[in-house]
């Protein structure tokens, strides 16, 4: 197994849409795990019973990981960015078209000066992206 890093995403309570959201973006498996069908459903209030204990989003070498247990305590922040590495021009573009819908486009795709087509957004979720593709 290789070492890697995985994101996990805190949401308040717009995980199950969020993590579609990627789906719709990414394709791949998605697996949502309900607070009601945890054995915690028993601690926590009914009303929370919807959201979301834990979410995984598989595809090929993307693992995306979310959840709406840190509820009120997110601050949304220009802390942590997500880098994702692509593959083709034609999967960067896509990715960054699909990525950026209801979103904000920080900086357009285009050739960088390190050599690698490169762009910045934050998502409708308030997640900061960066998208490259090196083709060396």
């Amino acid at each position: 197994m290789k070492t890697q890093i995985n994101a996990y995403l805190n949401f308040n309570g717009s995980c199950r849409e969020a993590m579609t959201f990627y789906h719709d973006c990414f394709g791949g498996e998605l697996t949502l795990q309900k607070i009601s069908e945890s054995p915690m459903a028993a601690q926590m209030p009914s009303e929370e019973g919807a959201k979301i204990l834990h979410g995984l989003l598989s595809n090929n070498d993307i693992q995306l990981m979310g959840s709406d247990m840190m509820g009120a305590s997110l601050v949304n922040g220009n802390v942590v960015s997500l880098c994702l590495n692509c593959s083709s021009d034609e999967e960067i573009n896509t990715f960054f078209t699909k990525l950026s819908a209801g979103g904000k486009v920080k900086t357009p795709v285009h050739q960088s000066f390190w050599g690698a087509l490169y762009g910045e957004l934050t998502d409708r979720y308030g997640m900061n992206w960066m998208l490259n593709y090196s083709k060396n």
